[in-house]
């Protein structure tokens, strides 16, 4: 039985999950981010650009993006459901080899 606090668990907002991830230091860091258009999502073999914050991700998408002179390529795994220590976060994400 699905419930709709299940479905709202399957996704969530990009701001949020980078912030959750620890990417960044702050949800509004992690939005600027987003706004910026500076993230490559792809979902299902379709490959386009997030450019607002309020995008959803779901499991299995890939994420590509440039972070501190990296390029950095990650699946997220789990939406997580707050923003915990280093090692929790380490759980919502792969590395993607390129």
């Amino acid at each position: 039985m699905t419930t709709h606090d299940d479905a709202i668990n399957d996704a969530v907002r990009a701001d949020v999950w980078l912030w959750r991830a620890r990417f960044f230091k702050t949800r509004s860091l992690a939005a600027r981010f987003v706004e910026e258009g500076r993230i490559r999502l792809t979902r299902a073999g379709t490959e386009s650009r997030i450019d607002k914050p309020s995008r959803t991700l779901k499991p299995s998408d890939v994420l590509v993006f440039g972070l501190a002179g990296r390029v950095i390529a990650v699946r997220v795994l789990d939406c997580g459901e707050r923003r915990g220590p280093a090692s929790e976060a380490r759980g919502l994400y792969e590395a993607v080899e390129g």
